[in-house]
């Protein structure tokens, strides 16, 4: 997975009118828990620009009073009218220790299904993941070559070394469902056939 790297100064006053004074500076009230101690800090609101505002899924390396430390964005909250950035929160990736992230899915290949007039449907945009950060990939890919009309992939199919997936083992994330095209061509076919079967008789 890649990282971006974020440098923050800690926070002085951690009161809520001395957030929205920063907020008024282009800073962004921040905290780090998960580790041997808890951080509060700011960051400026342009260092978020390749973390929060990017399909892809980074770690960060977060550098506060002069120390580097690893770390995820666990939470966001933005300003319900406005949509501003208005606080980060950041979990601190011990070594050792697995963390639960989301990562993007996506597929490649050609479904034969498809090509027959069949609908692909992919039912989500990013799978929660477990493991140690240095076996999260930057994204789980599916091969779809193989789906038919009425083909399904499901959770349990997807398999990961030293990653588990955290979901339901039997839910459908990719199908090849079959259209009205299809079923209309099928059954012209079918009629053609016993058409063809009376004719000869």
């Amino acid at each position: 997975m890649k990282s971006v790297s974020i440098s923050g100064s800690l926070r002085e006053n951690v009161g809520k009118k001395d957030a929205k004074a920063q907020r008024v500076q282009g800073l962004i009230p921040c905290v780090l828990y998960g580790g041997k101690e808890q951080k509060m800090f700011v960051v400026e609101e342009a260092q978020f620009r390749d973390l929060l505002y990017t399909p892809e899924v980074k770690y960060v390396e977060l550098t506060v009073d002069g120390k580097t430390y690893n770390a995820i964005v666990q939470e966001t909250q933005f300003h319900p009218i406005t949509d501003r950035l208005l606080h980060v929160d950041f979990l601190e990736v011990v070594d050792g220790k697995p963390i639960t992230i989301e990562i993007p899915f996506k597929i490649k290949g050609t479904s034969p299904g498809v090509l027959k007039g069949g609908f692909l449907h992919k039912r989500v945009r990013k799978l929660k993941v477990r493991g140690l950060l240095e076996n999260i990939p930057e994204d789980i890919t599916a091969d779809i070559s193989h789906m038919d009309i009425e083909d399904v992939i499901r959770i349990c199919d997807i398999n990961i070394d030293n990653l588990s997936i955290i979901d339901n083992p039997n839910k459908v994330i990719i199908s090849v469902n079959q259209t009205r095209n299809v079923v209309a061509t099928e059954e012209a076919g079918e009629e053609g056939a016993e058409e063809n079967e009376a004719a000869e008789a």
